[in-house]
């Protein structure tokens, strides 16, 4: 079965806590996939951890990494001399830059804020949110532990993303600009995504390291403006791969499947997989799709095929990641090299 954690009752307290020295432990370090770093610039491959001890901390690891790299997992325990109730203990993992996927682990019963508003976090300490692709530079995190009353702050700055100009000619001009007796069926076409990517479960599938949905050509990239027969369109906000129709998908985290679609509009056969407090998984232009909505998949377990269904000019898969409506770049949490391997 997959692990389902409960969520904390926020704004309560646990029981005081009280600390009378300093404590500072550094565990096991495991690393594995494409990490954070607070200075690093988008697209490049030095690659790092935070573990946050006050407002000032700074990366534990500078190190250049490739992205084959592991994961470093710092915790760090602080009793502050100058007040005695301010404990903080904070570890993310991602990437700072716009796209990324920011994962992160408190002390059970704590509490946690982004630019204000609270976020989920399951009993174990585990969150996860993510900054999308024209994201503010400047992001603010805070968080209390239990027993406190005070917030932990850390502004966090984001490396801003140059994207790249794509133009495809020859996409049929119904899909450039839908006639109007299609709308209708957009419309609730959208409703259903939308309502797919609100899911906010209790799955803790996000705390696990991805894998590459499908082996092929990367051909499109995220973030990057198309313009479909001269006339630009929307961002694209996934990684394409491209391969033969019939090449298997499979699932690159565990989860439960909230869509499953044989036909949208735009994408085709439509696959979608939540994996916990509003992290999902897309996956479209699908030939055929193997599970059904309620199905619970496992890592690496064949879930569709590829196709070109949809708006597409040939055949390939086009791997989405969300947080809720935040869409984020996939090729920052895997090692791309797997891809033709």
């Amino acid at each position: 079965m997959l692990a389902k954690v409960p969520l904390l009752r926020m704004n309560k307290s646990a029981k005081k806590h009280s600390l009378s020295r300093v404590t500072v432990s550094l565990y096991a370090i495991i690393y594995s996939g494409i990490l954070f770093n607070a200075n690093v610039l988008a697209g490049n491959d030095k690659l790092g951890s935070l573990g946050v001890s006050s407002p000032m901390a700074t990366p534990t690891d500078e190190k250049p990494r490739s992205t084959a790299s592991l994961l470093l997992m710092a915790s760090i325990d602080l009793n502050s001399k100058d007040n005695p109730e301010l404990t903080s203990s904070l570890v993310l993992n991602g990437r700072l830059t716009q796209g990324s996927l920011m994962r992160g682990k408190l002390r059970s019963g704590s509490i946690v804020w982004l630019n204000g508003s609270e976020i989920n976090i399951l009993a174990s300490g585990d969150f996860v949110f993510g900054f999308g692709r024209d994201a503010d530079l400047t992001q603010k995190l805070e968080w209390q532990l239990p027993g406190q009353t005070i917030r932990n702050l850390k502004t966090l700055k984001l490396a801003k993303r140059e994207y790249a100009i794509q133009r495809i000619e020859g996409v049929a001009s119904k899909y450039v600009s839908p006639p109007k007796e299609v709308l209708a069926r957009i419309r609730n076409d959208n409703v259903q995504i939308a309502a797919a990517r609100a899911t906010s479960s209790e799955l803790n599938a996000f705390t696990q390291e991805l894998m590459l949905p499908a082996k092929g050509r990367i051909s499109g990239v995220y973030g990057s403006q198309r313009v479909f027969n001269g006339e630009p369109r929307r961002p694209h906000f996934g990684l394409d791969i491209a391969g033969p129709v019939g090449t298997a998908i499979v699932a690159p985290l565990d989860g439960e499947v909230t869509l499953a679609h044989d036909d949208m509009y735009y994408s085709g056969g439509t696959l979608i997989i939540d994996h916990g407090l509003g992290v999902s998984s897309t996956f479209i232009h699908l030939s055929l799709i193997d599970v059904k909505q309620g199905d619970v998949v496992k890592q690496g377990q064949k879930i569709a095929e590829m196709g070109a269904t949809g708006r597409v000019t040939g055949p390939h898969l086009d791997w989405r990641i969300n947080w809720f409506k935040e869409r984020l770049d996939p090729a920052l949490l895997v090692n791309l090299a797997e891809s033709t391997q």
